[in-house]
C-alpha cells in the first residue's frame, strides 16, 4: 500500500478495505449496538478529570484487566457478536486475542487523541486488530521521531492490523469530524499479558 521506493518511515501495517461485506457488516453494527453494555468512561488529564468524547467497552477473559488514561478496565464477558469477530481476526491475523477494546463514535464530534498502545503488558510488538463498522473515519499515524504522518479512510467493514514496532515509533489517533454525521463502532482485538503488568 505504501510505495517501495519511498524512503519516509511507515507503519508495519497491513490494511484489510473490504474485510467484510457490506450487508453483513451493518448487521455486526446493530448487533453490536444492542449487545455490547457500553458507557462514558472519563479520563485523566492535566486540567483533571473528563469525559472520554466516545463511548466505550472491554471485553475479554477473566485476567485481561487493562489500564490506560487512569480507567482501569475490568473485562465483561464475550458477547456473541464480538465473539465471533474475534475468531475471523485471529484468523486473518494468525495471532491470539484475549481482549478487545468497542469504541463507539457517535458523530464527527466524537474522537480518539494521540496516543501508542504500548502499555508494558501489551508486550514490545504487540498484534493489535482493529475492524471498523458504520461511518467512515480519518485514522492517522504520526512518527514519533521525523513526525512523518500517513492517514487512512477507515471503512465499513474493514481490518486494520498494526504490528511489529508500530506501537513502539508510531503514535495514532481519530481526530474530530464535526461535519461528519452517523456512528462508527471500532473494535481493537489484543493480548493481555497479566504476568508483565505493573
Amino acid at each position: 500500500m505504501f510505495d517501495l521506493f519511498d524512503d519516509i518511515p511507515k507503519p508495519d501495517i497491513v490494511w484489510h478495505p473490504d474485510w467484510i461485506g457490506a450487508d453483513e457488516a451493518s448487521d455486526l453494527m446493530g448487533a453490536l449496538i444492542e449487545e455490547v453494555s457500553w458507557q462514558q468512561d472519563t479520563m485523566t488529564t492535566p486540567g483533571g478529570r473528563v469525559p472520554l468524547p466516545r463511548l466505550t467497552a472491554w471485553q475479554g477473559e477473566p485476567d485481561a484487566v487493562y489500564v490506560y488514561s487512569g480507567i482501569r478496565n475490568v473485562p465483561q464477558p464475550w458477547t456473541p457478536a464480538v465473539a465471533a469477530l474475534r475468531e475471523r481476526a485471529q484468523a486473518a491475523c494468525d495471532a491470539r486475542f484475549n481482549s478487545v477494546l468497542l469504541n463507539r463514535y457517535r458523530s464527527g464530534l466524537d474522537s480518539m487523541g494521540w496516543h501508542a498502545d504500548k502499555e508494558r503488558e501489551l508486550g514490545p510488538e504487540p498484534v493489535i486488530a482493529s475492524v471498523s463498522l458504520g461511518t467512515t473515519r480519518t485514522f492517522e499515524f504520526r512518527h514519533a521521531r521525523t513526525h512523518a504522518t500517513h492517514s487512512l479512510a477507515l471503512t465499513h467493514g474493514s481490518l486494520l492490523v498494526m504490528r511489529g514496532r508500530t506501537q513502539q515509533e508510531w503514535v495514532h489517533r481519530v481526530p474530530k469530524e464535526p461535519g461528519m454525521n452517523g456512528e462508527r463502532i471500532n473494535l481493537t482485538f489484543r493480548w493481555i499479558d497479566a504476568s508483565k503488568r505493573k
